[in-house]
């Protein structure tokens, strides 16, 4: 199946009407290809749709006994248009997929979601739900993974959580996010858009103490059509521009007084954005047709760093050029089989420049301050991916293999912490009257009392003030915890390869019974494991149906297991920590602050940190199983139950191999301990040691009551236990794991999803989008390194009374931050926040104008096709808009309508004047990052006005 450029239509739609009536349907697939297996010798009518495209007529052809091939060329008509097969896109059938669990926007339905490329990315993360296995889902474009999310002008349509046990595919596919680009045309088509938002007409920051700014000036189109006979074109621009107010929002001390309190401000960050990505379509013959696109991004952000905690001198300019290849030939070998090959070129080039030389001083869960820590660095990153894919029709079986080869290089320069930097983390320390002097009991011992890390800071600066020498300074509750530095060559650079292959077998044993088989094989380079072989089998069965695959009940189970990739990030932070390439040193209780010691001295009194890959490093390894009931009901509408279970091995997690044996680290006596490998420094080894155990229900329910009404909705009930959440996860004992076993951080117990789009009177659209989740959970801890790795992820333990010094009053209890042996540890992930609530509404209105073009006649619904004007709904609906060659749409989009406070990452360090709190909204995503962000606002909405023909 293909376009009038040649190019191959993947979810299209094919209904095969026999003599008597009756429908049979499929959907084609990513290459193109489709099959209707079990249809009678007899003559047939077939229609097909898709996204902005259509049969002209109906095709009618005779079946005869045996395999029969119709290649069906549709041509373009306008998002508008009605079409007469629209219904049999929400019937229920066992082809693998077309399982009703998944959602497919197109057209109108992508409305709902932002322009922002940023936006758009977490609006599709939040629709798929909270992925299966502990890295959720993934993001292919046009088939290929890696790369980025294009402009949303230039989106055909996007599936979600399609054939989850495919094994084209290597990971788990509930979660998945699959993005289809727009093809050329044979008429000319294009589309120009403005959209403008200020910061006058959204509602201020609730975490800031006043108005930011906020100026948004997005502007853009794209320009397709015919080259000649045989090919095509389509040409996509983006430009944005966004003054983005980045909110500050901790605790400073007054310079004066040194009186610590609240602080927030307010920064303007000039966010710049340019995007390219042109398409060329070529009909090489009647068998061969090419793809080429390309994509060029780039990201000027002055300012990225600046907010949450960090003050204005953390800042650092960041660059980003990003540029991407793909090319594609799809080739029909014979009447029933296709060749797809594919090759993608990525290039991501980063460049980074600091506000500000010198030590960084980091006060936890208070402010960050000092120089940036990423010094003068770039980075740059080449990404290849080659696949080859052959589908075969034969018989009552579709065959499918193929192979993906995949290769990186990086190469960077990376100068991080080589200007040092100071950490107070607060503890236990002695209380201090109005006049700053030591309180002491009866017994003239001192008063020990829980001190915030800005009260560690305060003291430090105070009592340096009035001369006291470091050690009394330190005996008074102050003094730095930490003091880190790196040194070395900061350039290093290195490769890594994977492959995989996989055979697949849809064999429709059946007209109602349909067995899915696969195996995949991968592995890659950096890794001795080669055992990663990944079976994969489905059964789609609709009981009752006999031979009419036109069911009204499907049943659904599957079982697959998924490999994740050991990145390229990993294997060079190894190198580069390898105790020769870099040396990073730290060094507990410094008394030097504010002034870096020399390096000599640094590395006479403590041992450099040492990062390793585990010899017997496996891949991670995820065994999902599903169950699932799908029910087409009236009206057009779909619902899908499914129960999925998810069991991870071998998860990626690090330990300190080099921690003091238990019983000989005393934390007040810094390199206190006995070693395992004699020095005193850390050992950071990366292991595949994790667990992870997860269950899901699963509700979506997918209508289109009519051809004005089409909406997603879907609901989550999520169960997620894991002792990791990734390789950076450090247990808080390093020989006692028992207690990491806790909630994982996708355990979000429930999340509730809807989008759509309606269309009523007037022209006027609506497209809700609505999430509604349960809070995500996080790590309480204390903040001090209690066991002598340097890591400051110790964990608090349950107080059986208040009497003990430091123990502070929380919703969870009496939390020690120096717990006894007898005490029982908080667990992993024991804080939970609290939920959120995001409405998104778009109000659109359509001004077409122009005369009726005759394809768009001829396109009309045929004769006897229901419609969309049927009982009721002709007084909210009216008529069917008529299609005009050009046509004026005018929006208002606004994200977080109902203005609800939706609190972002809440702090679990209990030294932290901030303990349980959040500092910025949940959608502050790239703080500290060097991508664009739109959070200055808590409602933000933006006028929007795009011109099509």
């Amino acid at each position: 199946m293909s376009d009038p450029s040649g190019a191959v239509i993947a979810g299209a739609t094919i209904t095969a009407k026999d003599s008597a009536g009756r429908n049979f349907s499929a959907v084609s697939r990513v290459d193109g290809t489709y099959s209707i297996a079990g249809l009678p010798p007899g003559p047939y009518s077939i229609e097909a749709a898709a996204p902005d495209l259509a049969l002209r007529n109906p095709v009618e052809i005779t079946l005869q006994p045996g395999v029969q091939t119709e290649d069906l060329q549709l041509g373009v008509v306008l998002a508008s248009q009605q079409i007469a097969v629209q219904d049999s896109a929400q019937t229920v059938t066992v082809d693998p997929s077309t399982n009703a669990s998944a959602t497919v926007l197109r057209g109108a339905d992508l409305n709902a979601l932002s322009d922002d490329p940023t936006d758009l990315a977490a609006d599709l993360q939040a629709l798929a739900g909270p992925g299966a296995g502990p890295n959720g889902g993934e993001v292919l474009v046009d088939g290929f993974s890696g790369g980025e999310i294009p402009s949303k002008d230039s989106i055909r349509e996007i599936r979600l959580n399609q054939n989850p046990f495919s094994p084209e595919y290597d990971r788990l596919g509930l979660g998945r996010i699959e993005i289809f680009t727009k093809p050329g045309s044979d008429k000319f088509r294009g589309t120009a858009f403005y959209n403008f938002s200020d910061d006058f007409w959204n509602s201020r920051n609730p975490y800031a103490a006043e108005k930011a700014p906020f100026l948004l000036r997005e502007f853009g189109g794209n320009l397709g059509g015919p080259l000649n006979g045989r090919s095509s074109f389509l040409m996509d621009v983006r430009r944005d521009a966004t003054d983005n107010g980045a909110i500050i929002n901790g605790v400073t001390l007054d310079p004066a007084t040194l009186l610590s309190g609240p602080f927030t401000d307010v920064y303007r960050v000039a966010q710049r954005s340019l995007r390219l990505s042109p398409r060329l379509d070529f009909q090489l013959n009647a068998k061969n047709s090419l793809t080429a696109s390309y994509r060029f991004t780039q990201m000027d952000v002055p300012g990225a760093g600046v907010g949450g905690f960090n003050l204005l001198p953390r800042g650092y300019d960041a660059g980003t050029k990003n540029q991407t290849v793909q090319i594609s030939e799809t080739a029909v070998l014979g009447a029933a089989s296709v060749n797809d090959i594919r090759f993608q070129y990525f290039r991501a080039a980063v460049a980074d420049r600091p506000f500000s030389a010198g030590p960084a001083i980091q006060v936890l869960g208070s402010f960050s301050s000092g120089g940036a820590p990423i010094g003068r660095s770039a980075d740059l990153q080449n990404s290849y991916e080659f696949q080859d894919n052959v589908s075969l029709a034969h018989g009552k079986h579709t065959w499918r293999l193929g192979a993906r080869l995949r290769g990186q290089t990086e190469a960077t320069v990376s100068p991080l912490n080589f200007g040092g930097a100071f950490t107070f983390s607060g503890g236990v320390g002695p209380a201090l009257d109005s006049n700053n002097n030591r309180v002491l009991d009866a017994s003239g011992r001192p008063v020990l009392v829980q001190i915030t890390s800005i009260e560690q800071y305060r003291r430090t600066l105070l009592f340096q003030m009035l001369g006291y020498s470091p050690a009394e300074i330190r005996d008074s509750g102050g003094g730095a915890t930490q003091l880190s530095i790196a040194v070395g060559n900061p350039r290093f650079a290195g490769g890594q390869s994977d492959v995989g292959a996989f055979l697949a077998d849809d064999w429709r044993l059946q007209p109602n019974l349909t067995l899915s088989l696969g195996l995949r094989y991968e592995t890659q380079s950096n890794m001795s494991d080669r055992r990663d072989v990944a079976p994969r089998v489905a059964i789609a069965w609709a009981p009752g149906a006999g031979k009419n695959p036109g069911a009204k009940t499907v049943l659904r189970a599957g079982f697959g297991i998924f490999y994740d990739r050991f990145a390229l990030t990993n294997t060079l932070t190894a190198e580069r920590y390898n105790g020769i390439t870099q040396r990073q040193y730290i060094l507990t209780n410094p008394d030097s602050f504010p002034l870096i010691p020399p390096i000599a001295s640094a590395s006479a009194q403590a041992a450099s940190l040492i990062e390793r890959v585990s010899d017997r490093l496996r891949a991670p390894s995820i065994m999902q199983s599903t169950v699932a009931i799908e029910r087409q009901l009236p009206w057009n509408t779909k619902v899908a139950v499914t129960y999925a279970n998810s069991h991870g091995l071998h998860l990626l997690r690090s330990r300190d191999i080099n921690a003091p044996l238990p019983g000989t680290f005393d934390p007040t006596v810094p390199d206190s301990g006995v070693f395992p490998f004699g020095s005193t420094g850390p050992i950071f080894l990366m292991e595949s040691a994790g667990l992870y155990n997860q269950n899901q229900l699963i509700l979506n329910v997918n209508t289109s009551a009519s051809r004005n009404v089409s909406l997603s909705g879907s609901y989550v009930l999520n169960r997620a236990m894991s002792n990791t959440d990734g390789v950076t996860t450090f247990p808080a004992n390093q020989y006692n794991l028992a207690n990491e076993y806790g909630s994982a951080a996708t355990d979000v117990r429930q999340r509730f999803s809807v989008n759509g789009s309606v269309n009523t009177k007037w022209n006027l659209s609506l497209s809700p989008f609505i999430v509604i989740q349960s809070g995500p959970p996080f790590d309480l801890t204390v903040g001090q390194d209690l066991y002598g790795t340097t890591l400051l992820n110790a964990r608090p333990g349950f107080a059986a009374t208040a009497n003990r010094p430091g123990v502070i009053r929380s919703p969870y209890g009496l939390l020690d931050p120096n717990p006894t042996p007898d005490e029982r540890l908080v667990p992993r992930n024991y804080g939970r926040g609290p939920g959120s609530i995001l409405l998104n509404l778009r109000l659109s209105k359509t001004i077409g104008f122009g005369k009726e073009r005759e394809s768009n006649r001829d396109a009309r619904p045929a004769p006897g096709a229901r419609s969309s004007n049927s009982g009721g709904l002709r007084g909210v609906f009216g008529r069917a808009p008529v299609p005009h060659p050009y046509n004026l749409v005018i929006s208002m989009a606004v994200r977080n309508i109902v203005n609800h406070t939706n609190p972002g990452a809440i702090i679990g360090n209990i030294a932290s004047p901030l303990f349980g709190q959040a500092n910025q909204p949940s959608d502050a995503r790239d703080l500290g990052g060097g991508g664009f962000s739109e959070s200055a606002n808590n409602r933000r909405l933006e006028l929007q006005v795009r011109f099509t023909f």
